[in-house]
């Protein structure tokens, strides 16, 4: 079995062995809006859910020389953000979604996507999307060594918006959402091929 020191790793191979292992990772597809009012969409999958009571999701974002991504400083500024969830028929979207635009510019129409108005914030939800969380900014981490930070957002859930299409009640139809995970690299991976398993008493 190989080993690596981190110490001993540079930063691209350090994260190609992360994100190559870590996986599947959830996609947060980011709503946000900036002080002008303009609408930012990204994908993140350095996201998840962790914790429950009140819900609460996080996201990381990336900060390269001092630069920060407009989630960030969108959630920043405006305290809030939406969490979309991706599927396979958002797929290429949620893609050309990541492109680098200029500051202001829209990944919804970039994308050939729709922004939605949220019920209890600003940030925008996206139409196309099966699913979407409406989230107040708690917490701003620092993490990382220079010139490669990251900044882990939480955010409480303070509204859920699910296509009826996917639900039974509160439990979720995994089918119907037919969403989809980030891998290394260019990969990506469904969630249809499932297995269970009774927990112990």
């Amino acid at each position: 079995m190989a080993t690596f020191s981190v110490h001993d790793l540079d930063h691209q191979d350090s994260y190609k062995l992360l994100t190559g292992l870590v996986i599947p990772r959830p996609i947060g597809w980011i709503g946000t809006v900036d002080q002008d009012g303009r609408p930012n969409l990204a994908p993140y999958s350095f996201f998840q859910a962790v914790a429950s009571n009140p819900p609460t999701v996080l996201f990381s974002a990336g900060v390269t020389e001092a630069y920060e991504k407009d989630s960030l400083a969108n959630a920043r500024t405006s305290g809030e953000f939406t969490c979309n969830l991706v599927d396979m028929a958002t797929s290429e979207a949620m893609n050309a979604s990541s492109a680098t635009l200029g500051r202001g510019d829209s990944e919804f129409d970039f994308a050939g996507l729709t922004p939605l108005a949220s019920t209890d914030i600003a940030a925008p939800r996206v139409t196309e999307a099966k699913a979407s969380f409406e989230c107040v900014a708690t917490q701003f981490i620092e993490l990382g060594r220079h010139p490669n930070q990251n900044v882990v957002v939480f955010g409480e859930v303070v509204r859920y918006h699910v296509n009826d299409e996917v639900l039974d009640g509160t439990r979720i139809d995994f089918e119907a959402l037919d969403a989809i995970g980030r891998l290394a690299g260019n990969g990506y991976v469904t969630t249809r091929d499932r297995f269970s398993i009774t927990r112990p008493d």
